[in-house]
């Protein structure tokens, strides 16, 4: 009988450690709530939000799931309310988001600009300021340009330029890789292509080969950020007050002045300008 008693105390011991370890879980659980937010590659691929979001999670005990997409596929991700937050940039896209209920608590970020990339040597003579006149002439010498073609913040502002500079025809050197900054300035690379990019993820690529920044500095380059939260009367399950709280802090000081201090080789990436 004495073995019979041994294993049912046994068993007894580990029954309650299991029990004991199931509660600790769900007290974790309940006291580490965790959001997702669907954004756009450049805060990603930037090494933005590896800077930014630990310590949001430090200040607040909220985790952080990112889902990294093109912006509009990200606010496809939150008008499925398969999000709680939308952090993106095409001010148009997000202002229709909103009108349309999708999105509440709409605020300003930060902003930083795009780069025309290209071959160094620049055969299709684009340097310069001026971006329509650069693909004015990309079109006319058929250069090999890469666009991202994926419905992001950065294609939608591609194709307004291209309207700008009243091009129909993007030349027979024009290809649309469906795909996200990164890979799209990879493939330029390997091709020697012209590539529009955000400046965050330019200055954090590393397989530049001999691509260099070509065009910069007219204001139509200019790309405004921006972030709301999932309307949790479209979405009951959406987490509304965590998400608040990572739009709130976003916009505060602490929040402002962590995304300032986000550097790479001296220079800063990405620049706060928030509406409160």
């Amino acid at each position: 009988m004495q073995p019979i008693r041994f294993i049912r105390h046994q068993l007894a011991r580990l029954a309650a450690g299991t029990a004991l370890t199931l509660l600790s879980c769900a007290a974790l659980a309940q006291a580490a709530p965790a959001i997702v937010v669907a954004s756009t590659t450049s805060t990603e691929q930037s090494g933005l939000f590896g800077h930014l979001l630990p310590r949001f999670t430090q200040a607040t005990g909220i985790e952080v799931k990112v889902v990294a997409l093109g912006t509009g596929q990200a606010l496809d991700i939150g008008r499925r309310g398969d999000a709680d937050v939308v952090f993106v940039h095409d001010e148009a896209a997000e202002k229709k988001f909103v009108a349309e209920g999708h999105g509440v608590d709409h605020r300003k970020v930060m902003y930083n600009d795009f780069v025309l990339v290209g071959p160094a040597g620049d055969p299709a003579a684009t340097r310069g300021k001026d971006i329509t006149g650069a693909l004015q002439k990309l079109a006319t010498a058929n250069a090999a340009f890469v666009s991202r073609g994926d419905k992001s913040g950065t294609h939608a502002a591609e194709l307004r330029y291209w309207k700008a500079a009243g091009v129909d025809d993007k030349g027979s050197g024009y290809k649309e890789c469906g795909c996200g900054m990164g890979p799209a300035l990879n493939m330029a690379a390997s091709a020697g292509a012209y590539v529009l990019a955000d400046r965050g993820t330019w200055l954090s690529f590393k397989n530049r080969a001999d691509l260099a920044v070509l065009v910069e500095g007219d204001t139509r380059l200019f790309n405004q950020y921006g972030v709301m939260v999932v309307n949790p009367e479209r979405h009951p399950h959406v987490k509304a007050a965590e998400a608040r709280k990572f739009v709130d802090w976003v916009v505060s000081d602490e929040g402002q002045a962590t995304i300032a201090s986000y550097q790479i080789g001296g220079e800063q990436l990405f620049f706060p300008n928030a509406e409160r």
